[in-house]
């Protein structure tokens, strides 16, 4: 597979140097995480393009190497230029595809999720292909797009989305299913299903109540609003909200941060981490603390845990291997 240094690696190199804040070892962290190969979601083949519109590009998986910090990120990248990234059979289907290989890798240490279009995040469903389709075979889609992104919340590493430009409908619900959201100042988000007379149908009417509070959800909702940046961050349904920049990469490059920042900590720990909030979050207190007592039971084994105690004795950083 071809090794290749591509657009958004030189655009995100000169973001960092022309930022000022410790920009040489910043600029040298950054490039050292991309030595990288892009592959097509269900396919083997290098791609060398920075977007296309066939549709076997719909979605690309990079697994980032070179340094310790950035070994074990994955960037999974939506890409349909012509269709704003819009959510089709397709599309689900290598969404799919690539969830399921993630899931497969112990290696994989943090998601993230990004879009390969500038300007765009995901504009929702693809309703040119909606109106094609039988009465009968749109549930049956909606439950398939629901089942994807389901199975994203599930994922037992973190998941990031960066969110650069607009997510709305479905896209906005795939967002919601990450744990952490990022977006760019000028990007635009909103659940604006009721505008054609139907429901967020991806998880949407529950996941956000969940993120913002049900009083607030109800109005976006109901109002089919959207927000941008600054004011989701308000909302709190982004985490962060950062100033966009000249090559549109800035909440991708924010969320690239954030991933080397989780990637040393022991990987078994972050995973069960994720799973006693993810369950806690949903049960009573008194069933989280049992549900957080046997996530601990879980990693007291681990070769990580002594390797975690021995590295504080000598006063050095920990090797963590998620064993």
């Amino acid at each position: 597979m071809a090794v290749l240094v591509g657009h958004r690696a030189i655009m995100q190199a000169f973001h960092v140097q022309a930022a000022g804040r410790n920009s040489s070892s910043r600029l040298a962290n950054v490039l050292s995480c991309f030595r990288h190969s892009w592959k097509v979601s269900g396919g083997h083949g290098a791609v060398t393009r920075p977007y296309s519109s066939d549709s076997k590009d719909d979605v690309r998986v990079r697994y980032l190497d070179g340094e310790d910090k950035c070994s074990g990120i994955v960037v999974v990248g939506m890409n349909r230029p012509k269709a704003k990234n819009a959510i089709s059979r397709n599309l689900v289907k290598m969404m799919s595809e690539a969830v399921e290989d993630i899931k497969k890798n112990n290696k994989v240490r943090s998601v993230i999720f990004c879009s390969l279009v500038p300007g765009i995040f995901c504009a929702g469903a693809d309703l040119k292909e909606r109106a094609k389709m039988q009465q009968s075979e749109v549930g049956a889609f909606v439950s398939k797009a629901r089942a994807l992104i389901t199975e994203l919340g599930n994922l037992p590493v973190p998941t990031i989305a960066a969110i650069d430009g607009a997510a709305l409908g479905g896209g906005l619900e795939m967002a919601l299913a990450c744990d952490i959201r990022i977006a760019s100042n000028t990007a635009k988000m909103g659940l604006v299903e009721t505008k054609l007379a139907i429901i967020p149908g991806g998880g949407g009417t529950q996941r956000l109540p969940r993120a913002i509070g049900m009083s607030l959800a109800k109005e976006l909702i109901f109002a089919a609003r959207v927000v941008d940046g600054t004011e989701a961050c308000r909302l709190g349904l982004v985490s962060h909200s950062v100033e966009q920049n000249n090559s549109a990469d800035a909440a991708y490059l924010r969320a690239l941060e954030l991933a080397r920042e989780i990637n040393p900590q022991g990987p078994i720990a972050v995973r069960m981490a994720k799973l006693a909030i993810n369950q806690g979050i949903e049960v009573d207190l008194s069933t989280g603390l049992a549900i957080e007592e046997a996530c601990y039971a879980q990693v007291i084994p681990t070769k990580d845990r002594l390797e975690g105690l021995a590295a504080f004795k000598e006063k050095r950083r920990p090797h963590y291997k998620g064993e």
